[in-house]
């Protein structure tokens, strides 16, 4: 029986629509032209401009202090929620799951509105702080399915066996199970840096003034019209979240093989 050719046309014109408009938007980032409607040859005027634009690297700089901070913290959160939800099964841990699902199916703009009613009702100043706070909320949810995949997979006789050999409940965990959960730990971080280096919609309700983060930058910018230079910047964007993808994909295929 010949098979169809239907469903290789199907993937190859998603596989298109989905990347297609990142090749044009890298290869105009190289696009002489100021507009991009024509090519007018290669240039890098625009990634030179770049290092003039002040507030750019402003933004960039807020944008990796909370994503740094935010990875940090969601990861060690994220770690702590997995060990209680696989550990105990009692009725508040289920409480304790709902509570860290929710993040993952609510809408971001229905989040980042909820976070702006409790700031202002808690009279809180609008800065990084709250960035801070509304990225921790959602990246612990990510960290905390990632590691907990991961507890799935772990054989608990490892640790009663280190037991045995006299280890207490403290050293088993630092010297055996840490480690063997340090490859999920770990893309569970990097997902998280990805997801808060480039978050807009809770951003852009919680920041304040000088708290402009990059893709908070990037929107004014389309506003106020500099398509060459968000091409430019949106190219190194590019490069740094699918190097952290990568990074956690290896990570992930390297969890896979200790199996």
């Amino acid at each position: 029986m010949k098979r169809s050719v239907l469903p290789y046309v199907i993937a190859a014109a998603v596989l298109v629509f989905l990347y297609l408009p990142i090749v044009i938007l890298v290869a105009n980032s190289f696009n002489a032209s100021r507009f991009g409607g024509s090519w007018e040859g290669f240039s890098l005027r625009w990634y030179l401009r770049l290092r003039e634009q002040r507030e750019i690297w402003y933004a960039l700089r807020n944008t990796l202090v909370v994503a740094f901070a935010a990875t940090i913290i969601s990861t060690v959160l994220g770690t702590t929620a997995a060990l209680a939800l696989h550990g105990w099964g009692t009725r508040l841990q289920r409480v304790h799951y709902a509570l860290i699902y929710t993040p993952l199916v609510v809408p971001d703009v229905l989040i980042g509105i909820s976070l702006l009613l409790l700031f202002v009702a808690l009279g809180v100043r609008l800065g990084l702080g709250t960035i801070l706070l509304a990225h921790v909320s959602f990246c612990i949810s990510y960290v905390t399915m990632v590691v907990l995949s991961r507890l799935q997979d772990f054989d608990a006789s490892l640790l009663e066996a280190a037991r045995d050999l006299g280890a207490n409940s403290w050293q088993a965990m630092r010297l055996v199970l840490l480690p063997l959960l340090m490859p999920g730990i770990a893309a569970g971080g990097l997902l998280a840096f990805t997801l808060s280096i480039d978050d807009f919609v809770i951003s852009f309700f919680v920041s304040g003034p000088g708290s402009t983060t990059l893709p908070i930058r990037i929107y004014s910018m389309i506003k106020h019209g500099s398509p060459p230079l968000i091409n430019a910047l949106s190219t190194l964007l590019i490069v740094v979240t699918f190097s952290a993808v990568w990074v956690a994909q290896m990570l992930s295929k390297e969890r896979r093989s200790e199996r």
